[in-house]
Parts: structure tokens; C-alpha cells; sequence
């Protein structure tokens, strides 16, 4: 099981914010913290905002911003935000009660539960606090 390289650059991208002091952050700043393309990102902060994570400013001294209180923003609202809530197994042999579907689909269930309970702003602070120690680059 493999999320997309959009997700691994979002759950960056929302940890940066969330560490922001200033009101937004340009996708260009966004952009080159992790060496990606401007277009690229923007079609990940496109998803963000869709899903109502974060909002846009527009404007010279435009940029994004976290729109929701920071401590209600779990990995897997990203993740949905990025993936969609589709399910990773599908039982390609369609019978009723299948016993392989139904082990998959709880396996499932019990990630999907782990990563609603994994809150961004624990990692944003964490990672906040090794970069005044200076043991994060």
C-alpha cells in the first residue's frame, strides 16, 4: 500500500503552515522548501483548499493559510483531501460475505482510525521544537 507522492508533499506542505507565524505564505516559498514545481504544488493547495483546509489569498501579498482550528486537522483529513475516501481493497471477485474482503476491509478500518487520531499540530510541534534545539535542518 503506497499513498501518491501529492499526499507525502501536502502533509508537508500543511505541517509548514501550521508553523507559520505570518498571516499567509506564497506557493513559490511552498514550492521551494520541498523543490517542487510552483504548477505542480498549486494543484495540491488546489485540493487543500477544496477541502476546506486551508484558504487562498490572493494578491501581491496573497498566499495560504490554515483555515480550520489547527488542532482539529488530522493526517487522514489530509489524506482524504489529496486520495479521496475510496477504499484501497476491492475484492475482484464479486460474491457476497467474501472473507478476504472482509479482512481487508477491516485492516482498513483500523488505519483509517489510527490516522484520525493522528493530529498534524502534534508533528508541527515536535518538529518545531527539534528546530530550536537544532536537531532539524
Amino acid at each position: 500500500m503506497k499513498y501518491s507522492n501529492a499526499t507525502n508533499y501536502a502533509l508537508h506542505t500543511m505541517i509548514h503552515l501550521m508553523l507559520q507565524r505570518e498571516s499567509t505564505v506564497g506557493v513559490q516559498e511552498l514550492a521551494e522548501m520541498q523543490h517542487l514545481s510552483p504548477t505542480y504544488l498549486s494543484k495540491i493547495l488546489t485540493k487543500l483548499t477544496k477541502a476546506g483546509l486551508i484558504e487562498s489569498t490572493p494578491g501581491a501579498k496573497g498566499g495560504y493559510k490554515i483555515s480550520r482550528t489547527k488542532d482539529e486537522i488530522s493526517f487522514l483529513d489530509v489524506i482524504h483531501a489529496i486520495e479521496g475516501d475510496t477504499n484501497l481493497f476491492d475484492c475482484s471477485i464479486h460474491h457476497e460475505g467474501c472473507l478476504i474482503e472482509n479482512v481487508m476491509r477491516q485492516a482498513e478500518e483500523n488505519m483509517k482510525e489510527e490516522l484520525a487520531s493522528k493530529l498534524l499540530i502534534d508533528i508541527a510541534k515536535e518538529a518545531e521544537a527539534k528546530r530550536e534545539t537544532g536537531k532539524l535542518s
